[in-house]
């Protein structure tokens, strides 16, 4: 099982090198993946909590790529049908190349309604404009020369494509998983709750010929009793699960640090009760 957390990019009071120092610290205490999230125009009357204030995730992970050594930089998720197809590919390959191909790139099609508005994307469309970004970053990682609207064109740099993990839920989650993805993201607390989609997500894509897909589960841990955290982490990883992402808020660096402590802890500790399984 490997750990992610999500990092604090959001709300006026985040700034650049708190978002810095969070990823070192888990750097540090061995997490395995930082994790952040997208949101791109958030309206006036949906804006409690965060203020309006969400740095961009690509930005982010380009900034932290420089700053980071080993640890894995993930989306969760990039909305892809607020964004063009090429620019995006672009941003993607750019960032796996900067940062030594430690990119997870968690996918989205999106659901805020103002949102789709601000793009100027309808959001029943949303679906099918991420089908055809995920198909065009297939092709984009296929070849240095691609074609895109009759224009042929070098895609470079052309680093190894980086894992495609989509976020949503069954079918169109699972089908996109099979098709085009390397894995799939749910949001759970109860890991019995995951046993049968996985299971599910799992035939899928034997029948389709594909590897044993990952999943990547955002989840929020009971740090506040330890027992209780290993337990679940193996509970998580009895069903199936690969990875786990700690969500959460945290008001300041301090607190990051014990909740990453805590969740490396929670880690090893399972690991350790299952015999490294």
């Amino acid at each position: 099982m490997k750990s992610g957390v999500y990092l604090r990019t959001s709300g006026r009071e985040t700034m650049p090198s708190m978002i810095v120092e969070q990823a070192r610290i888990a750097e540090a205490a061995g997490i395995d993946d930082l994790w952040v999230t997208d949101h791109i125009a958030i309206p006036p009357d949906d804006a409690e909590g965060s203020g309006g204030l969400y740095y961009d995730p690509l930005a982010i992970l380009a900034h932290l790529a420089a700053v980071t050594e080993r640890v894995g930089l993930g989306t969760a998720v990039l909305v892809l049908p607020y964004r063009p197809a090429l620019p995006t590919a672009k941003w993607v390959a750019t960032i796996q190349a900067l940062s030594g191909g430690r990119l997870l790139l968690g996918v989205g099609v999106g659901w805020m309604e103002a949102e789709f508005r601000a793009v100027g994307v309808p959001r029943n469309r949303r679906g099918a404009v991420a089908d055809a970004t995920l198909e065009f970053l297939h092709r984009c990682f296929a070849a240095d020369e691609v074609e895109a609207n009759g224009q042929p064109f070098f895609f470079l740099p052309r680093p190894d494509r980086p894992p495609i993990i989509v976020g949503g839920a069954p079918p169109h989650a699972f089908r996109r998983a099979v098709q085009f993805g390397d894995g799939w993201m749910p949001m759970a607390n109860d890991p019995a709750t995951l046993a049968a989609p996985i299971k599910e997500l799992r035939a899928q894509a034997v029948a389709a010929g594909r590897p044993v897909p990952e999943v990547v589960v955002l989840t929020s841990l009971p740090f506040d009793d330890v027992d209780a955290a290993a337990a679940r982490v193996q509970a998580f990883a009895d069903v199936g699960a690969t990875r786990l992402v700690q969500a959460g808020r945290y008001p300041d660096t301090a607190t990051f640090a014990r909740a990453m402590e805590a969740l490396a802890g929670s880690v090893a500790r399972s690991s350790a009760s299952s015999g490294g399984a």
